[in-house]
């Protein structure tokens, strides 16, 4: 299987994790909720989060700041014939109140707690791959 290399960058306001759901128009996970993400193209992982960012929600750089990263999780997708290298990233929103305005990739979008993450059809192991996240930013790691 080839491997695919994405970016997954959460962004938190508030306590808050944004959530954004996958359109019709997108080729994998149509319907399904995840964070920014994004094919990792020439640039760095940190890159493509900032451009990915901008992309689906409108939010600049200078509204973020970057919380934390994890090294890359491998996620096997035996359903579509995928192996994914997810690079994810954490960043927080200083904004008091962030204007989010989505592309063609996103149908809706929505600020839940970590926890509630459960209760969305997301894409496969986001909450795992935010729990990682978290972790990392608990032991002071960018």
């Amino acid at each position: 299987m080839q491997i695919t290399k994405v970016i997954t960058a959460f962004l938190r306001h508030k306590g808050k994790v944004l959530l954004l759901q996958r359109s019709s128009e997108v080729g994998t996970y149509q319907g399904c909720w995840a964070a920014v993400s994004g094919h990792l193209e020439g640039d760095s992982p940190l890159e493509r989060a900032y451009v990915e960012i901008e992309e689906e929600t409108g939010l600049n750089a200078a509204q973020l700041s970057l919380v934390t990263h994890t090294d890359p999780l491998e996620i096997m997708d035996h359903g579509i014939k995928r192996h994914w290298r997810i690079y994810p990233f954490l960043f927080e929103v200083e904004d008091e109140t962030p204007r989010i305005v989505t592309d063609w990739e996103h149908q809706d979008w929505r600020w839940v707690e970590a926890a509630e993450l459960k209760r969305f059809a997301t894409v496969p192991r986001l909450a795992e791959t935010l729990e990682a996240c978290l972790e990392q930013e608990q032991h002071g790691r960018r």
